[in-house]
């Protein structure tokens, strides 16, 4: 079989409420986030593992291994058995393997802003968005750098009842004209250790069900974000302006988050239908180098 024909979920997640016995399991902060030990990814792990991992990667949006060291091929490894490569558009790969990104901030870059530092689902604008994301730290800063999550499952829960009923009828327009699109090229020109690509496909527009049901939990989330999520269909910009951007500061409010200070060897594995995150741009004079793969999804699916 190849990764191509490799189904969604290649290994299902060890059903609900039943115990780890390959892995354990530390909840980082109350809203999302835990840390995995006793499994060793440059290792081709069994299937109750992966069913493990999958099932706290459910139950908590992110989760985080210590002290790995992978390959590029290792990793990728890793990534396929969790579903097939989801194509990255308009960053270029390493030249040791086309399935790998690069994400680097070299020490002499002394811009206020980092790549992927705006809240944000990966690619929300494809028409079958990311499941999940995985990033490897190779060099970490000694200060600043770190990633931010926050549960979209959460956002939408704490909506009141009447917005929630409001939102659910809702279509997301999903563009990466303000990342991707060639108007921002002189921005990514400024990220030295990177090669982005910015292109006109960049302005083509999808739209999305601004609540998504997960396929694998069935649980609401909010599926919005201020990086890719341009508009509303078929209402007004100023309407869906004053909306949307409530809707933003709502759904990653620190209530809803967990912060994670990396360190080299460290590996964060999260589920983009259910979270948002961002790096901080604090870590200006350092280098901080990562390597990212990426997991296939589905489209994603509006509630009945």
């Amino acid at each position: 079989m190849t990764v191509a024909e490799l189904p969604l979920v290649p290994v299902p997640a060890l059903p609900e409420g039943e115990p780890y016995r390959r892995i354990t399991v530390e909840r980082l902060a109350g809203p999302c986030g835990a840390v995995i030990g006793g499994a060793d990814l440059a290792e081709d792990l069994d299937d109750r593992t992966i069913s493990e991992i999958r099932r706290a990667i459910l139950d908590h949006g992110v989760v985080f291994f210590r002290g790995q060291s992978l390959t590029p091929a290792r990793q990728v490894a890793f990534s396929r058995r969790f579903g097939p490569y989801s194509p990255v558009p308009f960053v270029s790969p390493i030249p040791e393997h086309d399935e790998v990104i690069a994400v680097v901030r070299e020490p002499t870059e002394r811009q206020g802003f980092a790549f992927g530092g705006i809240w944000h689902s990966d690619f929300s604008f494809l028409p079958e968005p990311p499941m999940g994301s995985i990033l490897h730290a190779l060099e970490v800063p000694p200060y600043g750098g770190d990633t931010l999550w926050a549960n979209q499952y959460l956002a939408f829960e704490t909506l009141s009842p009447g917005l929630q009923q409001t939102v659910r009828g809702l279509t997301g327009v999903h563009s990466a004209r303000n990342a991707y699109s060639p108007k921002m090229q002189a921005i990514h020109d400024q990220f030295e250790g990177m090669t982005v690509q910015t292109s006109e496909a960049a302005n083509e527009v999808r739209n999305h069900p601004a609540v998504r049901v997960h396929g694998e939990t069935g649980r609401e989330a909010l599926y919005l974000n201020q990086q890719y999520t341009i508009g509303l269909d078929r209402w007004w910009p100023h309407e869906a302006k004053a909306l949307l951007d409530l809707l933003f500061q709502h759904s990653t409010q620190p209530a809803f988050t967990c912060r994670w200070r990396w360190a080299v060897g460290d590996v964060a594995f999260w589920d983009n239908r259910c979270m948002q995150h961002m790096v901080m741009a604090d870590a200006e004079g350092h280098r901080r180098a990562m390597h990212r793969t990426t997991v296939a999804g589905e489209a994603p699916i509006s509630p009945q």
